[in-house]
């Protein structure tokens, strides 16, 4: 495991390209977001999505969320109508993910096989630099049903296994994951506050 500390406020190029290549090459990184640290695997390798699930120890019944580079990329992911874009462009980026009826490119694993996809843009340069050539994981860096921590050296004692790479920016203010709204139906719907 390698990690590398810098500023959130100033972003080293040099990190973000190295945290790239550990994704592109199948890794798993711990990275910053603007609400909690999150677990990042490239979507479109199947044993890294499913080694964030073993990390977490999550169920594979449970889908994982999508971190994508900007609003405009969500149409790569997901099918978004004029409506859906209205809500969502008012909203991201921020600590928001957005459920959307999902497109064919998403794999099965990451959504569990539903046919929808949570999707998020965090206002938060270095995470939405993670997925500026291909989309992420975006889980809160947990053990499933335990506390959402703030620290990289706590959230690693708590997983009790090694990421790839970590981009550690400190503590950050929040140990809230982000507000879920559900999209697909009619009316938009909060899953989680």
């Amino acid at each position: 495991m390698k990690i590398l500390k810098t500023n959130i406020n100033k972003i080293d190029e040099n990190i973000i390209d190295e945290a790239i290549d550990v994704l592109a090459n199948g890794g798993v990184v711990l990275y910053p977001t603007d609400t909690v640290y999150g677990l990042g695997a490239n979507i479109f390798d199947i044993r890294a999505v499913r080694q964030v699930f073993d990390i977490k120890q999550r169920s594979l019944l449970k889908p994982l969320s999508i971190l994508v580079s900007d609003v405009k990329a969500i149409d790569l992911v997901a099918k978004v109508s004029i409506e859906q874009k209205k809500v969502i462009n008012s909203h991201l980026p921020g600590p928001y993910t957005f459920i959307l009826k999902k497109r064919k490119i998403v794999p099965r694993v990451v959504t569990s096989g539903s046919n929808y996809v949570g999707v998020r843009v965090p206002d938060n340069e270095i995470a939405c630099r993670l997925a500026r050539l291909f989309p992420i994981t975006t889980t809160s860096a947990n053990l499933s049903d335990e506390d959402v921590l703030s620290c990289p050296d706590e959230i690693l004692d708590q997983l009790g296994c090694e990421v790839d790479l970590v981009i550690d920016v400190g503590g950050l203010n929040s140990n809230h994951a982000s507000k879920i709204v559900d999209l697909s139906g009619r009316n938009p719907k909060i899953i989680r506050k």
